[in-house]
């Protein structure tokens, strides 16, 4: 007996741990998500899908990698219908891991621009996010700083703070930056920039934009959403105030990441994941998954006042696959410019 209770508390504990329930009936339509979105606010999202489309949304939340991983370990027996990553680099990986399937979709064609979804048809943008820069005034003259290529300039020695060479966003800059200079002028900037790097390289963005409003540094590159969340005192007071203390800096054009999703290869919910996917790119789902978090949706601007108070955005022409493609040399060249 005592046995057994064991084994029913194990299997309770990876039931909740996972965030998995079973239907009730048999025949009920459902769809299982892996999503590296890490936002409660996406909830709301599949609830009103749920609701419009009598399909429940099971979810299972875990980092980027980590999913990526996962899939690869469960293979023909993964029960992932649909997979949700952040970062260009993420989801081309899982792509070329060959993780997700080719599917036929006229909604998805239209409502994805074409840069921001696979020539092949595997996996379509949802939101976007803006790399800018987080300048604090008393610290650097940001009159002088226009562009990412400004962070190697002399002038900022000892006053530039980073993420990690780890940060995927890091990573798909560096890689736009090559698409967009070449590897040469890319390395030049690189080998400036990290010269110009006055503290440890910093686990995140908030961390970043703490250090440059305590004057730890001057100028660090961030995701234009993890100010505006601060602002908004999602993070709480103290997080409010040293935002408070920073101006963002947006270069013009701009670096333009994204959320994405795909359908999974063994997907044993196709349909479902098909028409969960529709609607998280449908204009209605694509605002409702990038407002709360004050990302842009995918084909408007966040209307959010924190978010329009930092201008307008023009991105630049580098396609979401293209970034992909350069992943590899870019962490190269990274890791090569001493990019810790």
């Amino acid at each position: 007996m005592q046995k057994l209770k064991k084994l029913f508390y194990s299997a309770l504990s990876f039931s909740l741990l996972f965030n998995i329930s079973i239907p009730v009936n048999s025949s009920e339509k459902e769809v299982k998500v892996y999503s590296g979105r890490h936002y409660n606010t996406d909830r709301a999202v599949y609830k009103k899908f749920a609701e419009e489309t009598g399909i429940k949304v099971r979810l299972i939340e875990a980092a980027g990698i980590s999913l990526i991983e996962r899939l690869k370990r469960e293979g023909e027996n993964s029960q992932a219908d649909l997979i949700l990553l952040v970062d260009a680099a993420r989801i081309t990986n899982a792509s070329k891991a060959g993780l997700l399937q080719s599917i036929s979709s006229n909604s998805l064609e239209e409502n994805v621009p074409s840069d921001l979804k696979d020539p092949g048809k595997e996996w379509y943008a949802l939101t976007r996010r803006v790399r800018v820069m987080v300048a604090n005034p008393k610290v650097v003259d940001i009159a002088k700083i226009k562009d990412y290529t400004d962070l190697s300039d002399p002038s900022l020695k000892g006053k530039v703070c980073l993420r990690n060479r780890k940060s995927p966003y890091n990573q798909s800059l560096v890689a736009n930056q090559i698409v967009n200079k070449g590897e040469a002028a890319t390395k030049s900037w690189l080998n400036g920039m990290i010269s110009n790097v006055s503290k440890p390289f910093f686990p995140g963005d908030i961390a970043i934009v703490r250090a440059v409003a305590k004057k730890k540094c001057g100028i660090g590159i961030v995701n234009h959403y993890y100010v505006a969340r601060m602002l908004a005192g999602v993070n709480g007071r103290r997080d409010t105030l040293y935002a408070r203390r920073t101006n963002v800096l947006t270069p013009n054009p701009a670096h333009v990441n994204i959320s994405a999703g795909g359908v999974a290869k063994y997907a044993k919910n196709k349909s479902e994941a098909i028409k969960l996917l529709e609607f998280l790119a449908s204009p209605q789902g694509s605002s409702g998954l990038a407002a709360p978090t004050f990302e842009h949706p995918l084909k408007e601007v966040n209307q959010n006042p924190i978010v329009k108070n930092f201008g307008g955005f023009t991105s630049d022409d580098v396609t979401v696959q293209q970034l992909g493609k350069f992943n590899t040399q870019a962490i190269k060249l990274m890791k090569n410019a001493g990019w810790q």
